[in-house]
């Protein structure tokens, strides 16, 4: 717990003192005010939690995390668990969503193996802090014990420590698991308060008759393992996966560090609210990028009080929505930054 309890106590609250000059020079920029909407919004939320006036989003870094879960033997998921390992070779390969996206955004991906079913491949380009070889299925007990659940949240932190090195201005969230939006579906829904039916959807694309099964090994693993809706470890050790601990780490980390912290879909949704509930003050150092279409991210983003940037019916996962909403988030903090002031271009202000 050392490196857990190192982060959180680093963990400030963010000082607003800095909006209200912000909102001036967005006011006297060569447009009308307000004109700009969540682009200025944006901007001012960049500034508050880096504390600098002119935010570079220079350095863009997408966390894509990957574990598997031993629940898919419930049958919860539309693909075998071998699919995992195939897709962090392609992430590896530059051939998936991710990559393209994050190319797009000027981003660079770093892929983590916090606990595939297999031993993968060593390549530069793959960060190993396996916990272990998969979770075990929650129907039948804890998903891990309570000291994975703490190691993969410091393994997370630990891959955050080991990447500022190369410089970090923002980071996104990603990730990869067969059956993961089933453990995502169980935070939910104990975090929020929710009923497990109102969280869970269909993942990868399930039919009716998978979606009664995923729903019934949700509410079996709660009735086994009885999670405390106020004790983030314990909720991630019954039912959660490493991939998300390993996400919630970075999160907590990226926090202490005051970067900003963009969100990807259910899976990071779900290990945003396992932070919120390890340090309720790490909230304010997030945005959503988008809304995923699974009807559980939109319980936990309302739950954290967090508004979407984007809303393109997405979810792939990944990290795919978080490179396309940097994109957005740096038009604003370039806004602020380049855009001309109503005297510097020479340009008459709004009569009175």
């Amino acid at each position: 717990m050392e490196i857990l309890n190192e982060v959180l106590s680093k963990i400030e609250r963010i000082d607003y003192l800095l909006a209200e000059e912000t909102q001036k020079r967005l006011d006297n920029l060569t447009k009308p005010q307000g004109s700009l909407g969540r682009l200025e919004e944006l901007a001012k939320k960049i500034v508050e939690i880096t504390r600098n006036e002119n935010p570079s989003m220079k350095n863009k870094v997408i966390f894509t995390m990957a574990g598997d879960h031993g629940v898919t033997e419930e049958g919860v998921s539309a693909y075998p668990k071998e699919v995992t390992p195939q897709m962090v070779y392609n992430f590896i390969r530059g051939g998936a969503g991710i990559n393209v996206l994050a190319r797009h955004a000027g981003a660079r991906v770093v892929i983590v193996d916090m606990g595939v079913a297999c031993d993968l491949e060593e390549h530069s380009s793959l960060v190993i802090k396996k916990v272990s070889y998969g979770t075990k299925n929650m129907t039948k007990g804890p998903a891990m014990s309570r000291n994975e659940a703490i190691r993969s949240i410091e393994n997370g932190v630990e891959v955050f420590k080991e990447e500022i090195a190369n410089g970090i201005d923002i980071i996104g969230t990603g990730d990869m698991g067969i059956g993961n939006t089933t453990p995502s579906s169980a935070i939910v829904s104990v975090i929020t308060g929710r009923n497990v039916e109102e969280v869970t959807g269909r993942g990868t694309g399930i039919d009716d008759k998978t979606l009664r099964s995923k729903i019934a090994a949700i509410k079996k693993a709660l009735k086994v393992n009885k999670p405390n809706p106020k004790d983030g470890i314990d909720i991630l050790s019954k039912v959660g996966g490493f991939e998300i601990g390993g996400l919630t780490g970075v999160m907590l980390a990226a926090a202490a560090h005051r970067i900003p912290v963009v969100i990807d879909g259910f899976i990071s949704g779900a290990a945003a609210l396992i932070a919120y509930t390890l340090e309720p003050k790490a909230k304010d150092y997030m945005i959503a990028a988008h809304c995923s279409v699974e009807q559980g991210h939109k319980a936990a983003l309302v739950f954290l009080g967090l508004k979407p940037v984007l809303d393109l019916n997405l979810r792939l996962g990944e990290g795919t929505g978080a490179a396309l909403a940097m994109s957005i988030i740096e038009a604003g903090t370039k806004i602020l930054n380049e855009m001309a002031t109503f005297e510097s271009a020479g340009v008459s202000e709004k009569s009175e």
